[in-house]
């Protein structure tokens, strides 16, 4: 008999949800799919923790889709839960760095997610 799956709640932090429904189809399916592997306890291919925030659970998904490239943001550290912190397109065109802009709206969020795993409202 198969053992039944415990799935992660999964919440989206501020615009996160309407900003990944602008992405193109196929970038809203890969992102879809890594963040159901996280609900379920897994972890995507394309899923690396995101340069800066190495023992917070903060892990980004990048995604190329012709000549433009997508990121998807999450954390997984918090109880029980996965939370979308950011979805955007990367507009960048000197090097893969985040920009600093992208990087405080996703501490930003990543403290409202805190917040509300403990039970306040954000």
């Amino acid at each position: 008999m198969d053992a039944i799956k415990q799935i992660k709640a999964l919440f989206w932090v501020g615009s996160s949800r309407r900003d990944i429904q602008a992405l193109p189809a196929d970038v809203q399916d890969v992102f879809g799919f890594a963040l159901h592997q996280a609900q379920e306890g897994g972890r995507h291919l394309q899923a690396k923790v995101l340069k800066g925030f190495s023992g917070s659970g903060v892990l980004e998904v990048v995604e190329d889709h012709f000549g433009d490239t997508y990121r998807a943001v999450y954390t997984i550290c918090l109880v029980d839960a996965v939370y979308v912190l950011h979805c955007f397109q990367k507009k960048s065109r000197s090097g893969i760095k985040t920009s600093k802009q992208d990087i405080d709206l996703i501490n930003a969020r990543l403290k409202m997610a805190q917040a509300h795993s403990k039970g306040k409202t954000t």
